[in-house]
């Protein structure tokens, strides 16, 4: 049974069940049917809280209420998560110093902002044999953003492409 399907009021069929009212009053284990009609005569939901537990557990309350806060909670959860932004520079191995120069300054005004930044060097034909090309630019680049920036990772081989991902320091 997943989360989304919760047993309410005559979906519930155990013989007995330990029930309890919305306002924390335990009505300890009684028949389903006598917990239903406890719910009936305040006017709220009998759901299941713990299907599982010897005997299931019982809760006397308002169902709509209790999914409305929870979606409530959950919208509030996701509005207090910080999304980690990942900026993707490309470079190659027959780069320049001025074009090196111009896409560092891009990556420094983005790690000023506080985004993660991953340098890819892209290999062609040979140098796909000898990545040593590829992480001489890292390294280079590395020592341009090295005050601002701190190195998450190593850089790696993926395939076609040396990367190296760098983090904002903390201050």
């Amino acid at each position: 049974m997943s989360k989304e399907e919760v047993l309410l009021n005559e979906e519930i069929d155990f013989s007995e069940v330990r029930c309890i009212g919305d306002d924390g009053e335990v009505f300890g284990i009684i028949s389903s049917a006598q917990a239903q009609k406890i719910a009936n005569s305040k006017g709220l939901d009998l759901v299941l809280l713990s299907p599982n537990a010897t005997p299931p557990v019982c809760k006397v309350m308002d169902y709509g209420k209790y999914r409305y806060q929870a979606e409530k909670k959950l919208k509030e959860a996701k509005k207090k998560q910080k999304q980690i932004e990942i900026k993707e520079i490309k470079l190659s191995t027959q780069i320049a110093q001025n074009d090196i120069n111009y896409k560092v300054k891009h990556a420094r005004e983005f790690i000023q902002e506080g985004k993660h930044v991953k340098f890819k060097v892209v290999l062609k034909g040979r140098e796909n044999n000898d990545p040593k090309a590829g992480l001489a630019i890292l390294e280079r680049v590395c020592a341009m953003v090295e005050d601002i920036a701190a190195s998450e990772k190593e850089p790696k081989t993926e395939g076609r492409y040396v990367s190296w991902l760098f983090v904002p320091k903390k201050k």
